[in-house]
């Protein structure tokens, strides 16, 4: 895993912001599902969990970085922030959505992927919603988190080409896919 300055990293979504550009584009699109909970697995310095808070949803902030988390617990301290590896942890309770935002499967250590996803959808109620966006490419193409999905109990119900809802076709670069617990 890539050695984070969680400080930078929130720098550079605090330029965005007073910029003027939408920098709530994951939580929109999860808010929309209407949730009532949600683990953002991957969690950085807590952007989009914050924003989730902030609109009324139970989050709960998952992140192998003790930098990037530093920052998330001083955003926001009333929210709960657990310092794991996504395909280790175990937080003892199910979530409507489990949110991996921002590239999260490109982040972890090669060949770790499936159990990543297997400790994401872990944390699903049934019915619940894997909500992933990720670049596509050679690092983790796209058959393969599907195959990682299904072999997690998860299938595909919905999937674009960002955080905007833009149409998906095979020659898009970035996937959200919404894969549903079946169980």
């Amino acid at each position: 895993m890539a050695d984070w300055d969680g400080g930078e990293y929130q720098a550079r979504f605090d330029e965005f912001a007073a910029s003027g550009r939408n920098v709530h584009g994951e939580a929109d699109f999860v808010t929309a599902l209407g949730p009532a909970s949600v683990l953002d697995a991957g969690c950085g310095t807590g952007r989009v969990a914050i924003e989730l808070a902030r609109r009324g949803i139970a989050v709960v902030g998952v992140d192998a970085s003790d930098s990037m988390l530093a920052v998330a617990r001083k955003l926001a301290p009333e929210i709960v922030w657990v310092l794991g590896d996504v395909a280790e942890v175990e937080l003892g309770r199910s979530f409507e959505v489990v949110l991996m935002a921002g590239n999260v499967p490109l982040f972890t250590p090669p060949g770790t992927q499936p159990a990543l996803v297997k400790g994401c959808a872990r944390h699903l109620a049934p019915g619940g919603a894997l909500v992933a966006g990720f670049r596509i490419g050679e690092e983790y193409p796209l058959d393969a988190y599907d195959a990682d999905c299904a072999a997690s109990g998860l299938i595909l119900d919905q999937r674009w080409s960002s955080w905007d809802k833009e149409d998906w076709g095979r020659e898009s670069d970035y996937a959200v896919s919404i894969h549903r617990h079946v169980g």
